[in-house]
């Protein structure tokens, strides 16, 4: 475990993971970034994304969306509105909550409705992309 730093996801509902990794890749406002142990101190917005863990000699890919990291030397902390990894991904639901936001984005009601519509599309067709996508 010489090559592990440890991370944490945390979420509203509690945390996701907290353990020692290998490596972390995490998509940012700043494009996909990939930590290691040691990496230099860091901190970045997480937008809707993708995650994807090393552990124990397994990788792990997710869908993510809304909050932060922030790395230190040794630790790293990921704070998000919603993770969910691939094998807790349900694309029936996926696929209603995308077809919710389009029906929600024709009816254009207020600016905001647009606004949260537009954003819960986004994390459906994330989520469908992440399942879709689980080399």
């Amino acid at each position: 475990m010489a090559n592990t730093f440890h991370l944490q996801i945390v979420t509203p509902t509690g945390p996701k993971l907290d353990g020692q990794v290998e490596s972390v890749t995490v998509t940012t406002t700043e494009g996909d970034v990939g930590i290691l142990k040691n990496h230099i101190n860091y901190m970045a917005a997480i937008p809707v994304g993708k995650i994807k863990v090393r552990q124990e000699g397994k990788t792990r890919k997710g869908a993510v969306a809304g909050g932060f990291v922030r790395v230190e030397r040794d630790k790293t902390v990921i704070v998000v509105e919603t993770c969910e990894w691939c094998d807790e991904i349900d694309t029936e639901r996926a696929r209603r909550s995308k077809e919710r936001a389009e029906e929600a984005l024709r009816l254009r009601r207020s600016d905001d409705e647009v606004k949260m519509a537009q954003y819960r599309l986004k994390k459906a067709l994330n989520r469908m992309k992440i399942v879709e996508n689980q080399d």
